[in-house]
């Protein structure tokens, strides 16, 4: 069993992933729109472009997303992705990246668990933790 997270934007789904390649130096393998899938004449026209589904891999991991359809979409509330790595320059360059625009609740900082810890929002509204552990 794979555990994976599946983000749900309101019509910038490709920019946040575009970003999301960029920051966490991953791939886009698959990015499909409603236009030209059996659900295109579920949206409306102006819709038709946007991701019906995209996933980015990183590394042997994965994230997925989609534009979630008119009236469907939820601010994301309860949840956050959390990266989690050793190396704390790791933690502190993906820090710079995805806090670019968005709004920090806790700065990235030494805790009692962790080397480095962070939690924020990025610009698309996705809840994020950078979690760079101590041994244990």
């Amino acid at each position: 069993m794979q555990i994976i997270a599946y983000l749900n934007f309101n019509g910038n789904c490709e920019e946040a992933f575009q970003f999301y390649e960029k920051a966490l130096r991953g791939n886009i393998k698959g990015l499909f729109r409603h236009e030209g899938s059996p659900m295109e004449n579920q949206v409306p026209a102006e819709w038709k472009s946007k991701v019906m589904h995209v996933a980015l891999e990183v590394g042997d991991q994965w994230l997925y997303g989609s534009d979630a359809p008119p009236n469907y979409y939820q601010k994301p509330a309860g949840i956050s992705v959390s990266l989690n790595m050793t190396d704390p320059a790791e933690a502190e360059r993906l820090y710079k990246a995805m806090t670019n625009g968005g709004k920090v609740t806790m700065e990235l900082q030494e805790t009692f668990w962790a080397h480095r810890f962070a939690m924020f929002t990025d610009k698309f509204g996705i809840p994020w933790m950078i979690n760079c552990s101590k041994p244990m």
